[in-house]
């Protein structure tokens, strides 16, 4: 799968010593795929302007935009937060977003505490499904979770989509029947959405951590 630059350099991360909460920033729309998902999902004619990388983990695609809320962890093993159980580390991951977004949701935030869920056409669309930990709210799926797991720790990815990702259709090669059905519920019903307000409960509820590092995905 060395036929799409990687997310982040990963081999980097595994070096951290110190639990590290990253808000990521990216400059313009990028498609990221799945650690075991092939490029041949994508209708190559689609990119255009739009930057392709492969991210560490499992699920389907994920359409980045620049208003979007990123947020990773890197957990190494011996830490509080870290555990051996996979579902136990998603299900952490989205109790730190539920209380985070609390003060922010009018209606209930909810953790789904259940294995995978959805069509198995539709899981070439990370959002199109749910995943133990994943966030949703009136059965709105606001915030996506997943993990890469190695010897030095717990890598924790989530990304909350402020438009919704209705626009990932026009990347895939095809389109499974249902997908945009799926896909049309996820649009975020904030009320208000303050981000820096928000980022700060996130690195509270889910902290302490040693450092918090900006990284920038051109």
């Amino acid at each position: 799968m060395s036929d799409v630059e990687e997310l982040y350099d990963y081999d980097e991360l595994r070096t951290l010593k110190v639990p590290t909460m990253i808000v990521a920033r990216i400059e313009r729309t990028t498609l990221v795929l799945g650690s075991a998902q092939s490029r041949d999902v994508i209708d190559p004619t689609s990119l255009g302007a739009t930057s392709l990388r492969r991210r560490r983990g499992g699920g389907g695609l994920v359409l980045l935009q620049p208003r979007d809320l990123w947020v990773d962890w890197w957990v190494p093993r011996g830490d509080l937060r870290w555990s051996p159980d996979v579902h136990v580390s998603s299900l952490l991951a989205g109790s730190w977003w539920v209380e985070a977004l609390e003060p922010f949701v009018d209606t209930p935030v909810v953790v789904h505490q259940g294995a995978l869920e959805g069509a198995a056409a539709h899981r070439v669309v990370c959002f199109a499904g749910r995943g133990p930990g994943e966030v949703f709210v009136e059965g709105r799926k606001l915030v996506g979770v997943t993990q890469w797991r190695v010897r030095e720790g717990v890598f924790l990815s989530s990304v909350l989509h402020v438009e919704g990702t209705i626009d990932v259709l026009k990347y895939l090669a095809h389109i499974p029947e249902g997908l945009a059905a799926a896909l049309d519920i996820d649009r975020a019903p904030f009320v208000r959405l303050e981000e820096q307000a928000l980022l700060s409960r996130l690195e509270h509820t889910s902290g302490p951590w040693g450092q918090r590092t900006l990284h920038v995905v051109s």
